[in-house]
């Protein structure tokens, strides 16, 4: 094994005491400490179809990051950027790891035969530039392809390559700067293009230090970290190699691709993973209740769980209510599920549900909230009258390790609890800006909250603490829109894809999910809401895909339209100016697999839908 470089005695420490020492030093401390120790199972379903697992101790995982980081440095500058371009796997977190420990800056991407996102791909390379790719023997070939459209000459680096144990070996730095940045963090892109996040090693340090504390909360050592979340994505990235280095968990993993084939493959492995955590997206909830049978069920046994985060898009509690009927036979518990809240731009964990007690439903006033204050519907709240009538949030639980405040976006004033406005966060997770993009990056990550009386000092000198308790300093604007309860963040929506309707606030995940509802043609998750200009002001539009069972069935056009029509002026008091039936997987998504409103909006404005049935 190569040498192990020590993290300093005592560690180092942010504001928050959680640990900030650079994940390869980490590592390195792990390999020494305990060799033997499971780190990563990758459990490949392509070679297998009931899984064929493969696993690296944690000084089998050490000495191959070394290996790798040692060639990559012969070959790149330190600070240049190393696009990861591979299939989900053990090479995947080798190469990340190992550029880290180069002092080169990881680009954690996708294969360039990932359907629909090569025009992504494309983007992000013009933008971040990369000196090299690295990518495994299997996908090789679709990477040269991929790289002989590109403009320049950019150097290929195969990660699972015997022979480059022979390549020149280069000189990896001693010590990482916390503040330098060890990767880019390309957004989804699901309100604007994609932005490369500057993610510093003490970001995703302390990060991951933050999630597993939320995770753990309540259980004694013996975690186990599952995920099927794509490793190009900052919420299986944290998850996985974090977790797994800072965290000291073991992590088993598989490809998204397996998952979405068979969703029972996630469940299977909570139930033989003692103390298993996990996450995912909303959608992934509701995607398992209605694809997974008795029969594949039979056997599961999911009360030895100890945390599902669910986050990355809003949390409904109809979706948590399905999932948790659906599988309490199997021993599942809802207080496990960790409704979360999060973003690149913060790494990506920012608060969640740690109590051990079910998440918090609230019914409220919809149309109140609309106006921007939260007030709570007590006794019968089963009524016809379209405004006022109840609409659910659920909670995200507390900030851990970081402050969270709910700001008004045009005044920048802090808002009392109850009211909705614009979530800002700070901490040492927030990152420092976006890759070559200052003006963004200033409106982003540099604002600052409005005067509230005299600053003072926070103990222990240096940062100042302002009247209301609040840090001063810079703050991230998040550009979602939320609401306080009782120290709980309650997420509302996307700043962004808020419909104003008459000087109204509607959310369009909350007119998708109306629209989902009432007819079973249509698939869940598959809706978009948004609106565009007309005549008379904003006018709303619903795009819906048609689930392909009801293709094969037959359905009637009208039927549908004039249910979806009817559902969103009952549940919401809006005309819908126009529904367009599409066919399954004609909206668009982001690669982590969110309805992309805006790039849905800007399909419509060029008539790039194409219509079943009758036009409506």
């Amino acid at each position: 094994m190569c040498g192990v470089r020590m993290a300093p005695s005592g560690g180092r420490a942010t504001g928050d005491a959680f640990a900030s020492v650079p994940l390869p030093e980490q590592l390195a401390v792990r390999a020494r400490d305990e060799p033997d120790r499971v780190a990563l199972t990758f459990v490949d379903y392509a070679v297998d179809r009931r899984g064929a697992a493969t696993s690296l101790t944690y000084a089998q995982l050490f000495e191959r990051v070394c290996a790798f980081s040692s060639r990559i440095a012969a070959r790149q500058e330190r600070g240049s950027r190393l696009a990861i371009s591979a299939p989900q796997g053990l090479d995947y977190v080798v190469a990340f790891l190992g550029a880290l420990r180069a002092g080169i800056i990881a680009v954690p991407l996708f294969p360039p035969d990932l359907p629909g996102h090569s025009g992504r791909l494309d983007a992000v390379f013009r933008d971040c530039e990369p000196a090299a790719v690295a990518t495994t023997l299997a996908a090789l070939p679709a990477v040269r392809e991929f790289l002989a459209a590109q403009d320049r000459p950019i150097d290929v680096v195969v990660i699972d390559d015997a022979a480059g144990a022979a390549e020149p070996v280069g000189q990896v730095p001693d010590v990482l700067g916390e503040d330098d940045v060890a990767y880019l963090q390309y957004t989804s892109g699901s309100t604007r293009s994609p932005a490369g996040v500057l993610i510093s090693h003490r970001n995703i340090a302390v990060n991951a230090a933050q999630a597993a504390t939320a995770y753990s909360q309540g259980h004694g050592p013996g975690l186990t970290l599952v995920s099927w979340l794509p490793l190009f994505h900052d919420m299986g990235l944290v998850l996985v190699v974090g977790g797994c280095v800072a965290g000291g968990y073991p992590a088993v993993f598989m490809d998204p691709v397996a998952f979405l084939a068979r969703p029972v493959r996630w469940l299977r492995l909570l139930s033989a993973s003692p103390g298993a955590v996990t996450s995912g997206p909303n959608f992934a909830f509701d995607f398992c209740a209605s694809r997974i049978s008795p029969e594949d069920a039979a056997g599961l046994w999911l009360g030895d769980v100890a945390a599902i985060g669910n986050g990355a898009e809003p949390v409904q509690a109809g979706t948590l209510d399905r999932f948790v009927r659906r599988f309490a036979p199997q021993g599942l518990r809802r207080e496990v599920i960790r409704p979360a809240y999060g973003l690149a731009e913060a790494t990506v964990y920012v608060c969640g549900s740690t109590d051990g007690r079910p998440a918090r439903v609230l019914q409220v006033d919809q149309e109140r909230l609309g106006a921007g204050e939260l007030v709570e519907l007590a006794g019968d709240t089963d009524r016809d009258a379209p405004p006022g009538e109840p609409h659910t949030l659920v909670s995200c639980g507390h900030p851990v390790g970081q402050r969270l405040a709910i700001v008004d976006p045009v005044t920048s004033r802090v808002l009392p609890d109850g009211m909705v406005g614009e979530i800002w966060v700070h901490g040492p997770n927030v990152a420092q800006g976006y890759w070559g993009n200052p003006e963004l990056s200033a409106t982003t990550f540099g604002q600052r909250l409005a005067p509230d009386g005299p600053a003072a000092p926070v103990q222990g000198g240096g940062a100042v603490e302002r009247a209301d308790g609040l840090p001063a300093g810079s703050w991230l604007r998040t550009g979602d829109l939320g609401v306080l309860d009782g120290g709980e963040l309650f997420v509302t929506g996307r700043l962004k894809d808020v419909i104003v309707i008459d000087g109204r606030n509607h959310y369009p995940q909350d007119v998708e999910a109306a629209v989902e509802a009432v007819h079973d043609a249509l698939g869940r998750h598959r809706t978009a809401a948004f609106s565009v200009p007309g005549d008379d002001g904003e006018r709303v539009v619903v795009v819906a895909e048609i689930s392909r069972r009801a293709l094969d069935r037959g359905w009637d056009p009208t039927t549908v339209t004039q249910a979806v029509r009817r559902a969103v002026s009952d549940r919401h008091g809006l005309a819908v100016h126009d529904v367009v039936l599409t066919r399954p997987g004609s909206v668009p998504r982001t690669t982590s697999g969110k309805i992309a409103r805006r790039a849905s909006r800007q399909r419509y404005l060029a008539g790039g839908f194409a219509r079943l049935g009758s036009p409506s």
